[in-house]
């Protein structure tokens, strides 16, 4: 009997992954895109939803042929997409009419600001678990309608799609046949009510959208329609699994059951808690959404977004040019004088969760006359720890439990000094896994298992490197405490 293969998307932020698993759920091999970075002088944050596209085709014949496999003996398709990243195309042709808009872009915060003055935070936050913010599609979405050229027109005649990344490509792989998405993506939109499990009218009409024309909500196992990547394979497959990337990552590092934890650290990074079936309000600045729907239930998660955390490292290595690769800002930082008391707060383009400050702008404290490069280099690495404490923190306080342990993925984790001084903060074990394609992986496994492939309770044993707090409670504490007051600087202005 020959192999079967799984072929797994990541389309994240800053490129887009092929990943095919073998029949065992082993990765047979990886092949990688960048696309561009589109920043203007406005400070606007986009991406070519074309390029993306034409990226994905180019990568599945490179992983095939990476791989040394027969095309024929893939089966099936799991896609993980970059989540809040909103693009609105041509209902005929696909083609996008502009640009997207990244999930890191605030271009619409007047939008927000408007809403947030005639009263519908409090609404908005009660049905869909998020409060209102411009880092979420439902406000970038109207941004396109209102700032394109002709799309408000176009949109009421229905003569336009709009979504995020997976409904897109999946418009796009299917040649316009499938217009879907999964629960994890549409409940970050800001447009998905968490209790009916519907796309929300009122919400809708509020941001100038008509519910009506968004994607078919779909399980995250369903079937999204099939593909044969533009000719490239002899026949179309199936595509499986779809999961928001910070989703599939919490599924691909097994956090199936509630009160497990895991955290991205990406361009930005996704703090989630698996919360069950039971829908639960933040009361410490994190959002509530769907972790996943599968086979007709849904379970939910308490999330903590960070726009900068492995961006600071890009920060240090593009602008200020302290270094010359991430590698080098782990030497750096464990170089540093130990006794240095400097923070730096990446608030570049706001501050997320659990503070919600769209207008705060970054600072870096604590500088003394010795504080020099490595001490401003540890400083960045720092924050980033220091940011997901914060979230874990009101992880706990919000869900009433312990939490035992953080699973962790995503370039960053590479770097020891961070993940003990990332255990050591938050006062739990932090678990690095083998592999690193968990969001890719997550979509594949989702997509192999439905096929019938896989078998759930045989593929996500893994093995893990363990970080355990070793610092004195004293030092933390003063450490944490200084970090608190650094961010109060912003909050206070």
């Amino acid at each position: 009997m020959s192999d079967k293969y799984v072929l797994g998307i990541d389309q994240s932020t800053q490129g887009t992954k092929a990943l095919l698993f073998d029949k065992r759920g082993q990765l047979a091999a990886r092949c990688d895109l960048p696309h561009k970075q589109l920043v203007n002088d406005k400070g606007f944050v986009s991406h070519d939803g074309n390029e993306i596209y034409g990226n994905i085709l180019k990568l599945i014949p490179m992983v095939v042929e990476k791989a040394a496999v027969d095309k024929k003996d893939i089966v099936c398709v799991g896609i993980s997409n970059q989540r809040e990243t909103s693009i609105v195309w041509d209902k005929e042709s696909g083609l996008p009419i502009a640009p997207a808009v990244v999930w890191q872009c605030s271009r619409a915060k007047e939008i927000v600001e408007k809403l947030r003055k005639d009263g519908y935070d409090g609404m908005v936050k009660e049905k869909t678990g998020i409060p209102l913010s411009p880092y979420f599609p439902g406000a970038k979405i109207a941004w396109l309608l209102r700032n394109v050229e002709g799309a408000g027109e176009k949109g009421l005649k229905g003569g336009l799609k709009y979504g995020t990344m997976d409904s897109y490509l999946i418009y796009r792989l299917t040649g316009g046949t499938s217009y879907k998405t999964d629960y994890s993506n549409a409940s970050r939109t800001q447009l998905f009510n968490l209790f009916s499990l519907k796309w929300d009218a009122g919400i809708g009409k509020i941001f100038g959208i008509n519910v009506e024309n968004l994607p078919k909500v779909c399980d995250s196992n369903g079937d999204f329609g099939e593909t044969d990547f533009n000719g490239y394979l002899d026949k179309k497959i199936p595509i499986l699994g779809v999961l928001g990337d910070s989703h599939g990552a919490l599924y691909g590092q097994g956090c199936h059951r509630p009160g497990m934890v895991k955290a991205t650290y990406g361009t930005g990074s996704s703090i989630m808690m698996n919360i069950g079936e039971k829908l639960i309000h933040s009361r410490h600045g994190l959002v509530t959404s769907l972790a996943w729907g599968f086979d007709g239930k849904v379970q939910y998660v308490l999330e903590g977004n960070l726009n900068y955390t492995g961006a600071v490292i890009s920060w240090l290595k593009e602008d200020l040019k302290l270094i010359q690769s991430a590698k080098e800002a782990q030497s750096l930082a464990m170089a540093a004088n130990p006794s240095d008391t400097t923070y730096l707060v990446p608030a570049f383009t706001g501050l997320g969760a659990p503070y919600w400050k769209n207008d705060a702008k970054a600072c870096m404290v604590g500088m003394s006359r010795t504080t020099g490069r490595a001490e401003i280099v540890r400083a960045a690495v720092d924050c980033i720890a220091y940011q997901i404490t914060d979230i874990v923190t009101a992880m706990a306080e919000d869900a009433h439990v312990p939490i035992h342990g953080l699973r962790v993925d995503g370039g960053p984790t590479k770097n020891p000094y961070l993940m003990q001084l990332q255990s050591d903060l938050t006062g739990i074990p932090v678990q690095v896994p083998e592999v690193e394609e968990l969001s890719g992986m997550g979509a594949a496994y989702c997509a192999g298992i439905r096929y019938g492939l896989y078998r759930k309770e045989e593929i996500f044993n893994m093995n893990r490197k363990e970080f355990k707090p070793s610092m004195p409670p004293a030092e933390k504490e003063k450490r944490y405490r200084g970090w608190k007051q650094a961010v109060s600087l912003i909050l206070d202005k």
